[in-house]
């Protein structure tokens, strides 16, 4: 059997069916309410059918008041977990194992949806974001443990609403990761200081959410392998943090990495060693392999052939493969890796030919958002969809607010 098509039993006993991963992306296909929709119902029963192993929700919102974006979906009090629950059992379709992802974008919340944003410290965004995102203000100690609170009761109805496992997003700049960051979390009390003590909060989020689900619940993390900017969080630092949820007892951790500011997730300057093993975080994984006991290791970004992810799984160096934008435009795809060693799949790289244009309206990011939308209401993905074509759709869409920044991908 290739190494692919093998199962895998997570610590808490959960059975994996095969190693691939579809990573998390934020769909923007939640109602007004900030509830799951049929859309989303649609997309990820075609994403079930299409064979992949593990399914991880986009970030689902823990607090109403701190978005991501406009079309994010929140599980607290008020969700309607009868429709979450439409979801989960359309996710969990053909042996999926079906996992929600956990977020709070501290900062990372756009300003026209959050005036005054939280963070661990009161540090702006750099590199431009300073004007698609407010300056937050820094969070009580107090308002910490009620956040520390929303995850765990999110996880509450991750678990009622018939989801196999939950994720905690601790990449990407939001929450988790500004904490773990020593430029953005400067604060000086039991929150932070030191190295040690930026564990706190990630830690914190983990036990309150296994003391919520039991023992038996699978729990990962998305984890920044670095933060790639100057006195941003270190390869030391991050293995330092993944050596330590594994001591605590975590299933998975999901190893990417960058942030807003320097989105190295989404495939830039990559070196010729990445190229050539197709993953961007795979040296990270190797490396951290050793140092973990309990937790299965996932790399997501940039794997493309099968080839390439049978080799990486072959190296022992991880346990799971994650992708996620190949998904968009070939939902079925993980059927044609498990079947054929030697398939590839489709990495379409929309473009109108001018680079400043590509940025402001982050087409990297919104021609893919634009597949998910087109099978959420049934129709096929359209991988020859035009540049241009993507670029008036997200004017139309969304008017003033197709300049501000995107939540990026994978």
């Amino acid at each position: 059997m290739r190494p692919l098509n093998k199962p895998l039993t997570l610590r808490s006993g959960a059975v994996i069916k095969n190693r691939l991963v579809k990573s998390a992306m934020s769909e923007g296909l939640g109602d007004p309410r900030h509830d799951s929709t049929e859309s989303l119902v649609r997309l990820y029963r075609t994403w079930a059918q299409g064979g992949i192993g593990l399914c991880v929700t986009g970030n689902v919102m823990v607090d109403r008041t701190a978005l991501g974006e406009p079309g994010n979906v929140v599980f607290d009090d008020l969700t309607e977990v009868d429709l979450v629950a439409d979801w989960a059992a359309a996710a969990g379709e053909n042996q999926t194992a079906a996992w929600a992802q956990l977020n709070h974008p501290g900062k990372q919340t756009p300003a026209f949806l959050t005036s005054k944003p939280v963070a661990p410290s009161p540090v702006p965004l750099g590199k431009g974001l300073e004007y698609a995102f407010n300056t937050p203000r820094e969070l009580s100690h107090t308002e910490i443990l009620d956040i520390v609170a929303a995850f765990a009761r999110a996880a509450q109805i991750v678990k009622q609403a018939g989801f196999g496992g939950v994720q905690i997003h601790g990449a990407h700049g939001y929450l988790v990761s500004q904490f773990l960051s020593p430029h953005h979390n400067q604060r000086t009390d039991s929150w932070g200081g030191d190295a040690h003590r930026r564990l706190a909060f990630p830690l914190a989020v983990y036990n309150a959410i296994r003391a919520a689900v039991g023992p038996n619940f699978p729990i990962g993390i998305k984890l920044n392998s670095a933060d790639f900017r100057k006195s941003g969080l270190t390869a030391e630092e991050a293995m330092a943090a993944a050596v330590a949820l594994d001591g605590a007892g975590i299933d998975l951790i999901e190893v990417s990495g960058g942030t807003y500011e320097s989105p190295v997730m989404m495939g830039r300057s990559l070196t010729p060693e990445q190229k050539k093993k197709e993953a961007y975080f795979l040296a990270f994984a190797e490396q951290l392999r050793g140092h973990i006991d309990g937790a299965a290791l996932c790399v997501t970004g940039g794997f493309r052939s099968a080839q390439a992810m049978d080799a990486a799984l072959r190296s022992g160096a991880i346990d799971l493969v994650g992708m996620a934008r190949p998904m968009c435009v070939a939902p079925d795809a993980p059927n044609h890796l498990l079947s054929d060693p030697s398939y590839v799949c489709p990495s379409p790289r929309p473009s109108t030919g001018i680079k400043g244009l590509d940025k402001a309206f982050a087409l990297d990011v919104t021609w893919f958002e634009q597949q998910l939308t087109r099978i959420g209401r049934g129709d096929a993905p359209n991988p020859k969809m035009g540049a241009w074509t993507s670029t008036f759709l997200t004017v139309r869409n969304a008017g003033i607010q197709a300049f501000k920044m995107r939540r990026a991908r994978s």
